[in-house]
């Protein structure tokens, strides 16, 4: 049961960005303006040194209070000052301009991502769980905001303040400076390590947690069925049972910041010691002077707080890491079903479709969906596809309109293999009602002209509602036309949906009309009214009907009987019904009898 769930919940597996790859990706974003990135640097630098310069001082101060110079001594604390001001000006404009450069670059990657994502194939959209992937995308665009700190605040903070303390401090004593350096090592080594182990640790817990969330966002989603079913206790169980391996990680996780804490605690503080000890043992035998004392501790105690504040920065920075990695991890979900290299572009079809000798397997699912299938569609014929569940009806729509590429064959439209369209333009020409109209969470007004392709006037939409046979009911809503319909459309009835997803084909003009199940759920006067606002808009264009009630389809052109892949009856309804040992004879019958 737990494998099912975690096959169900997560992201399709697979993918796992090395280090390099995440910061190029990262850095791909933030250097689009080079010349920007390299102010702000040198900004950042700057007002950093201006920060680091101040244990100089405090020597000059306690070199020359003995002189008991005043105006001297306020010349110091003037320029000191000063320095340290101008210090902030830089580092505040150093913000502002990564702000700009950040804020650019979270937009530009959010883009990215939702675009590829909104790209990739059906069949990535169908294995994926909405819960984790809006969890890829929360936490990946937070962390984007948190590595430019971690990197270029805090970790340039440190770096900087090293480097000003070596080149005062390699002036004065060389043990002291081998000290640090030898500490400093140290920490970026034992960082590394315990880095990658708490990002493992992380992104272990990240799949329980992306687990937890998917349990909650199905809940959430299909809250009518729980409802129904009366189900809440067992939701209930269900999520606190998962919450076993998910307590588990946690656990693992959050005692891999336990062993950061204690392994760099005790190379900071033991080195402070040493450093230290080295100081006194120097001054107490007069190899260094007071002022240079004060210089030496007070570098020591500037930088290792700032050094224990980078293994903190670099906690988060591994949190971060597993999160944008994960994010970004996004982008390397390959498209399956390619564009072409030099698209064909069409405004416009006549609707000739044929299909030649096209065969089709799902990857991991239905072996033989689509097996040597041959047939052609004239324009404006209406053709119906009927035949038992799993017969290969709504492949044939999905491998039309490029959900799936055939393993073998070719499909044309108006004598044009569909692989030279643009996977944009080949679907301009469909206009769908779906077995389920599922619906934004909006305005009706804006789900009808949700479909449209150039207009979205209110008044096309009220046209478009009145072939579809639902104006009639939305002139009563007090609201009407910005009525909300609620998310996926709940506050509608089945009827009132399918209506909607009619007015919304008819939005988008159409050549090709793909009528998939749409009436299969509904009452007969629901029927009625979707197959006469169907059929009045339907005349004169190519149209195919994918059809359980064989009543939807009587009036096709052509009715085509699907077994296992394959055309196992063609003709019209009459004619099909006169054949006494048919399929589409026996089906009816089975329907009649209901």
């Amino acid at each position: 049961m737990q494998a099912q769930l975690v096959l169900q919940y997560t992201l399709p597996e697979g993918i796992d960005m090395s280090i390099r790859s995440v910061f190029v990706t990262y850095y791909s974003f933030i250097l689009k303006r080079k010349e920007l990135f390299g102010l702000f640097l040198m900004l950042a630098i700057t007002s950093n040194i201006s920060f680091n310069l101040t244990p100089y001082f405090y020597k000059l101060f306690v070199e020359n209070i003995p002189t008991l110079n005043f105006d001297f001594l306020f010349r110091i604390l003037l320029i000191s000052v000063s320095i340290r001001f101008a210090g902030v000006i830089l580092d505040v404009l150093a913000f502002m301009v990564g702000d700009v450069i950040l804020f650019e670059g979270a937009k530009n990657a959010r883009l990215k991502i939702f675009k590829h994502v909104n790209d990739l194939d059906y069949s990535f959209h169908t294995n994926k769980s909405t819960g984790s992937l809006i969890s890829a995308f929360k936490r990946g665009d937070g962390a984007f905001f948190s590595f430019f700190h971690d990197i270029h605040a805090r970790g340039l903070s440190v770096l900087v303040g090293f480097l000003v303390m070596l080149y005062f401090m390699i002036q004065l004593n060389l043990i002291i400076v081998f000290i640090v350096c030898i500490s400093f090592v140290l920490t970026i080594l034992a960082s590394k390590f315990l880095v990658a182990n708490n990002v493992n640790k992380r992104r272990s817990f990240n799949k329980e947690e992306d687990l937890i969330s998917g349990i909650v966002t199905d809940n959430l989603i299909n809250f009518e069925t729980v409802k129904i079913f009366a189900k809440e206790n067992w939701e209930l169980r269900r999520l606190k049972q998962n919450f076993k391996p998910w307590t588990k990680e946690l656990w693992t996780y959050g005692n891999s910041f336990r062993l950061i804490d204690g392994t760099m605690g005790t190379i900071i503080n033991v080195s402070v010691f040493f450093a230290l000890y080295s100081a006194i043992n120097q001054a107490v035998n007069l190899r260094l002077s007071i002022p240079d004392f004060v210089l030496v501790t007070a570098f020591l105690s500037s930088f290792y707080p700032r050094l224990w504040d980078l293994v903190w920065s670099t906690r988060d920075l591994a949190k971060n890491y597993a999160d944008i990695q994960k994010y970004f991890e996004l982008l390397e979900h390959k498209i399956d079903v390619p564009e072409p290299a030099k698209p064909q572009k069409l405004e416009l079809v006549k609707g000739e479709i044929e299909f030649r000798n096209v065969n089709h397997s799902y990857k991991g699912g239905t072996k033989n969906a689509i097996v040597e299938f041959n047939l052609k569609i004239k324009p404006g014929e209406s053709v119906a596809f009927v035949g038992r569940s799993g017969s290969g009806k709504t492949t044939i729509t999905k491998l039309l309109m490029r959900f799936f590429d055939p393993n073998r064959g070719t499909i044309r439209i108006d004598g044009i293999d569909i692989k030279k369209f643009t996977k944009t333009n080949l679907r301009s020409f469909f206009g769908v009602v779906p077995q389920e109209a599922v619906l934004f969470n909006n305005t009706i007004k804006f789900n009808i002209a949700y479909g449209s392709k150039k207009t979205k006037s209110l008044d096309k939409v009220k046209l478009a509602a009145k072939l579809a046979n639902i104006s009639e009911f939305i002139e009563k809503l007090s609201k009407k036309y910005q009525t909300n319909v609620g998310e996926r459309g709940i506050k509608l009835s089945g009827g009132q949906k399918q209506r909607l997803a009619i007015a919304r084909m008819i939005m988008s003009q159409p050549d090709i009309i793909i009528f998939d199940e749409a009436t299969s759920h509904l009452d007969s006067e629901s029927e009625k009214l979707i197959q006469d606002a169907f059929w009045n808009y339907a005349k004169n264009k190519t149209t195919i009907i994918i059809a359980h009630r064989l009543s939807t389809v009587s009036k096709a052109d052509r009715i085509i009987v699907l077994e296992k892949g394959k055309i196992v009856e063609e003709g019209i309804h009459k004619d099909l019904l006169d054949n006494g040992k048919g399929l589409y004879k026996h089906l009816w019958g089975l329907q009649l009898e209901k």
